[in-house]
């Protein structure tokens, strides 16, 4: 868990053009893109804090945004903030760190290799499909964030399985670095689901990670994916949670 969660710090800093340290964490900032939950937000690693400095904390690192993100690696910590937050106007959402504990499939097939410009467009209709009534900046924002996470880790690689008409059915990323990897932004299209695509790249990119000493990912506690990490071999081994105000 501890190694997990220091490789997740560690990409979240690398990533981010500004860095805001703050009592028991830091913040995280990105002008390019203010709308990005995932660039501009707050992160707490200490084991021990008081709820409302953390929330006095997150309104002055994101004062010029208008969300408010805080993420809490502590579990401990994280459910006894839950009644501050949710009185200040938070959603709270608890997140799964899932180790892989099962057996490389070294047979598997590889999965494709796709640079972030030939990302961006897929990024772009799949987040076009999810948020129908979005405008058009958000969108291109929300793909054109891909540039950010090549800085995250020391090895980051963008992957996909195609459907016989050459569609991209499945895609996710697999960050490296130091013994850990990390599979991440795991995305079937709604029309290719249950047909094994996800499967298939999961075994792909479990294959190319085979040498590292820790494969983990993050998984939504209330969601189904959750289950279908669980019978590829994953483990729940931590929780953490995350705080949202919109």
């Amino acid at each position: 868990m501890a190694r997990a969660l220091a490789f997740l710090q560690e990409f979240a800093r690398r990533r981010a053009p500004v860095v805001v340290p703050v009592a028991g964490g830091f913040g995280v900032l990105d002008d390019r893109f203010p709308g990005s939950y995932d660039d501009n937000k707050l992160v707490v690693t200490a084991a021990e804090a008081e709820p409302g400095r953390l929330i006095a904390a997150a309104d002055e690192v994101l004062s010029g945004r208008e969300h408010r993100l805080v993420c809490v690696d502590d579990d401990r910590l994280g459910t006894a903030c839950a009644p501050a937050f949710a009185a200040a106007g938070y959603e709270h959402e608890t997140n799964l760190v899932m180790v892989f504990r099962g057996q490389i499939p070294h047979d598997a097939p590889p999965a494709e290799r796709l640079s972030p410009a030939e990302l961006e467009p897929v990024l772009r209709r799949d987040w076009r499909r999810t948020l129908p009534q979005a405008p058009d900046e958000v969108i291109d924002g929300l793909a054109r964030r891909v540039e950010s996470r090549v800085r995250g880790a020391d090895q980051v690689g963008f992957r996909a399985v195609r459907a016989p008409s050459g569609d991209i059915a499945a895609r996710a990323d697999l960050y490296a670095q130091g013994g850990v990897a990390q599979i991440e932004s795991v995305f079937t299209g709604e029309e290719h689901r249950g047909r094994g695509y996800a499967r298939a790249l999961m075994e792909a990119l479990l294959a190319e990670a085979a040498g590292a000493e820790l494969i983990f990912l993050v998984a939504d506690a209330a969601d189904w994916p959750r289950h279908f990490y669980a019978r590829l071999g994953f483990e729940e081994v931590g929780r953490t949670h995350a705080f949202l105000r919109t």
